[in-house]
């Protein structure tokens, strides 16, 4: 078939508005070739393909396959994948592009339209900018929610190793959507977008009343995104339910300190409910209404020890909260993290000096604890390093760019 009786047979399929799938079986058919298109957090479209073992070559993007994006003006709105016996015409290719980029365009348009009002519900829900209940449940009915009983919030973080593809994060709203439909259909997902978020953030809503129904739905939103974002940190905060509507606001804050915490745990699940929080749900209402007071804090406390194991690759914010878990017990400290008691020693001076707090007094060990919780309140995550101290068993302090201690 020549390139204008392709097009032909492509253009009468897109006038005849059968849609999608048929326009890409009709450019398929009229290319001789498979094709797959994907939207831009990869989500499959359509597939017009020899067999199922040619679907999952294209989709995994196997030998022969050509990829290439359909954009809309300046906006990528998906991928098509294309393993062709003869490659089209450079103008058939981009007329080809530009069709289908359309369809997808004109397919998605109104799920966007809803996506972007769920997006602005759940940022304002966040903001605590929908104060009265009845607003906030006009707004809900808007989107198909009926929140009269009540419902949870959860917030889910992912941040890729690596670098990754255009449109990562608007996949990890994906993703995390998809996840926790799969248990309760009705709930909504947006990127939080909030400024100073590392990685992606999304804000889920979760209807109805049964917490044990929204912890099974965070569980299968973990196990989703485990399975899709391969590469990727994750951390996942769940809050209480909120019987009452009015109290989103608020089961959006304890999803966030819940999250929080997560991601700064080094060990254990990625998932945490507010309730498993423990002293860390006293801050809440410190981190809801008077973040720089809790920020303050943190920088009196923690932050310089922080900053030194950043650009010295060192471990004192991870020894210092080995050290207040063990009751202040060197030994024990120096047994949980492997480590000989001369350099457990020298550490926590090193706490001392970059401080001010010494962790010998009781006063001293409280601000720190403190300070520890401040930090994983306000999600900040400590970093450390294989390297070892200047003095602590000979060892000696590779240089790095970034804050002076």
């Amino acid at each position: 078939m020549s390139d204008l009786e392709a097009l032909d047979a492509i253009t009468e399929a897109v006038e005849s508005g059968a849609g999608l799938p048929e326009v890409v079986r009709a450019a398929a058919r009229a290319l001789d070739a498979s094709l797959a298109v994907t939207d831009a957090w990869g989500a499959t479209l359509a597939v017009a393909a020899r067999s199922p073992a040619e679907e999952r070559a294209l989709l995994s993007q196997g030998d022969g396959v050509v990829s290439a994006p359909l954009r809309v003006a300046d906006t990528v709105v998906g991928t098509l994948h294309m393993r062709a016996k003869t490659e089209p015409g450079d103008s058939l290719r981009r007329l080809l592009l530009t069709m289908i980029a359309s369809e997808v365009e004109r397919v998605r348009a109104p799920e966007r339209v809803s996506e972007s009002a769920a997006s602005d519900f759940l940022r304002a829900l966040m903001r605590r900018e929908l104060a009265e209940r009845e607003q906030l449940l006009e707004r809900a009915r808007e989107l198909g929610l009926a929140l009269e009983e009540g419902a949870s919030m959860m917030v889910a973080r992912a941040h890729p190793q690596s670098p990754t593809d255009e449109g990562w994060r608007g996949r990890v709203r994906a993703v995390a959507e998809r996840g926790v439909r799969a248990v309760a259909s009705r709930s909504i997902a947006a990127l939080s977008e909030r400024d100073g978020v590392a990685g992606a953030e999304v804000l889920v809503l979760v209807p109805g009343a049964d917490d044990a129904a929204a912890a099974r739905a965070a569980e299968a939103m973990l196990h989703e995104m485990e399975a899709s974002l391969a590469g990727y940190t994750l951390a996942l905060g769940r809050s209480r339910v909120a019987e009452d509507p009015a109290e989103l606001a608020r089961a959006a804050s304890e999803a966030l300190l819940a999250a929080n915490v997560a991601q700064g745990s080094a060990e254990g699940s990625p998932l945490l409910a507010f309730e498993q929080t423990g002293a860390y749900r006293l801050l809440l209402s410190a981190m809801s209404e008077n973040p720089s007071e809790l920020q303050r804090f943190y920088a009196e406390t923690v932050e310089p020890l922080v900053a030194y194991d950043e650009q010295y690759e060192t471990d004192l914010v991870r020894t210092l909260e080995t050290f207040l878990e063990a009751d202040g017990n060197v030994a024990g400290t120096a047994q949980r993290l492997f480590t000989h008691r001369h350099t457990i020693y020298y550490r926590l001076e090193r706490v001392r000096e970059l401080s001010g707090l010494d962790v010998s007094s009781s006063d001293g060990r409280e601000k720190l604890s403190l300070g520890l919780k401040s930090m994983r309140v306000l999600g900040i995550a400590s970093a450390g390093g294989p390297a070892s101290e200047a003095g602590a068993e000979g060892g000696r302090v590779p240089r790095r760019s970034g804050r002076r201690p």
